[in-house]
């Protein structure tokens, strides 16, 4: 049986989550106070309620405990995006995501029952850090305070060598994870293994090391 998910919030990044979720197959249900985003969203998700997602007696009816997982994407309201973690929380979602704004919010969040928060802005604004970085940079994934997760396309001084002769892990701290050539995706590659023209890494290590590596490969 697939997953349910439900997404509270129809700005522009709660809208995309479900949107999205919606193309992949799932079953969505979307929840805002906003008739007009409400309506945006109707013919793209499997269902769709207007609801004031601090009102508790509201959100209890749509049986929320019943979805797999519940997206709040509350944007500039924080004290509404506080209560409605709260409310959702004490119904007994399973999973339950929030997106912040800031770190102390995320913090608040947490404490109050968000079993992951998300930072779509700072998250963003880190990808494209990395990619004005290196135009090679194709992904850069936090997967921690410290530590990432990066998809680089080959540069010219890695094509034609082995990951032997670059030496990544002891030159760099890093490891590659992955390569991916073309449609083949070589999981935990070998040593000898050439990189070729098109190639792409996937590499995970600290953030400071990255960046030095990243740097070091810049094209």
């Amino acid at each position: 049986m697939k997953k349910q998910f439900a997404v509270i919030g129809m700005g522009r990044f709660g809208s995309s989550v479900a949107v999205t979720l919606s193309n992949l197959g799932f079953e969505v249900l979307a929840i805002d106070s906003s008739e007009q985003r409400i309506q945006e969203v109707a013919n793209l998700v499997t269902h769709v309620v207007q609801a004031d997602s601090t009102d508790e007696e509201a959100l209890r009816s749509l049986g929320l405990r019943n979805f797999d997982v519940v997206v709040v994407a509350i944007g500039q309201d924080i004290q509404a995006s506080i209560l409605t973690t709260i409310i959702v929380k004490e119904i007994g979602v399973p999973r339950l995501i929030v997106k912040a704004q800031t770190e102390l919010q995320g913090k608040v969040l947490r404490k109050v029952g968000a079993d992951k928060v998300i930072y779509p802005e700072r998250d963003m604004g880190q990808r494209v850090a990395h990619h004005l970085i290196s135009s090679n940079i194709i992904d850069h994934i936090e997967i921690s305070e410290d530590y990432s997760i990066v998809e680089i396309a080959a540069s010219g001084r890695m094509i034609g060598r082995s990951l032997r002769q670059l030496d990544i892990r002891a030159k760099y701290g890093c490891n590659v994870m992955a390569i991916k050539t073309g449609e083949k995706m070589n999981i935990a590659p070998h040593a000898e293994d050439l990189i070729q023209a098109n190639d792409i890494l996937v590499i995970v290590g600290k953030n400071t090391d990255l960046q030095h590596f990243e740097k070091t490969f810049a094209e």
